[in-house]
């Protein structure tokens, strides 16, 4: 991103990211934000960066903000979900983007699991790596579980998220919905308490969107 803004504007800048996405992950609704003084118009910018940007990365919509805005710093919340292909066999179309899982999952008791994660609570036991002299308390606004026939979706809503910590805990959702371990098991993790489960693999968690406050001026 930051190539193609050079390439375009003759500008070298450095951009800021909304949220942070562990390797591997996809955005749909990614923000980014960054400093230009380029003469070039508004209107310019998402043809020219589309130009220059790979075909795995797409610009949308560009805006201009107040000087004062930072796309991670003033985030109210976070919105991410996690696609599981639940059937016997995968599929070669969604390989890249749901995590295929043969057994079939009650997603009644993921989602019920899954509403012990909402809240305030401390995830330090569910992000691998966080810093000690770091907080690890998060406000959970949503934790969902939703399915549509063979198509499970895992969508939570947070004001912010720390690194592996949805992969984490959806691996836990996932063994509950095997029927390996009981619903308990979400509290149990929040605790501290060591949790054999899997680290979901990333390519099944988007980033879907991001939630500003309405007083932040966005325009043209």
């Amino acid at each position: 991103m930051e190539k193609a803004i050079a390439l375009f504007t003759g500008q070298q800048t450095r951009i800021r990211g909304a949220s942070r996405t562990d390797s591997g992950t996809h955005a749909k609704g990614q923000v980014v934000d960054f400093l230009t003084s380029t003469r070039h118009s508004l209107e310019r910018f998402v043809p020219a960066l589309n130009h220059h940007l790979p075909e795995d990365i797409n610009v949308l919509e560009a805006y201009r903000v107040d000087d004062d805005f930072n796309s991670r710093r003033c985030a109210l919340s976070r919105t991410y979900q996690y696609s599981i292909l639940n059937r016997s066999a995968p599929s070669p179309l969604r390989r890249h983007s749901h995590l295929w899982i043969r057994e079939n999952l009650d997603t009644e008791k993921m989602a019920e699991a899954a509403q012990l994660l909402v809240g305030v609570h401390d995830f330090r036991a569910l992000a691998v790596g966080h810093p000690e002299d770091r907080s690890a308390v998060r406000e959970v606004l949503r934790w969902e579980v939703n399915r549509d026939l063979e198509n499970i979706v895992i969508e939570c809503e947070a004001n912010g998220f720390m690194k592996q910590e949805i992969r984490k805990a959806n691996g836990i959702l996932t063994e509950i919905g095997r029927g390996k371990c009981p619903v308990s098991t979400v509290a149990h993790a929040l605790a501290g308490e060591v949790i054999g489960a899997q680290l979901l693999p990333a390519h099944g968690l988007c980033l879907i969107s991001v939630k500003y406050p309405s007083s932040i001026r966005i325009g043209t």
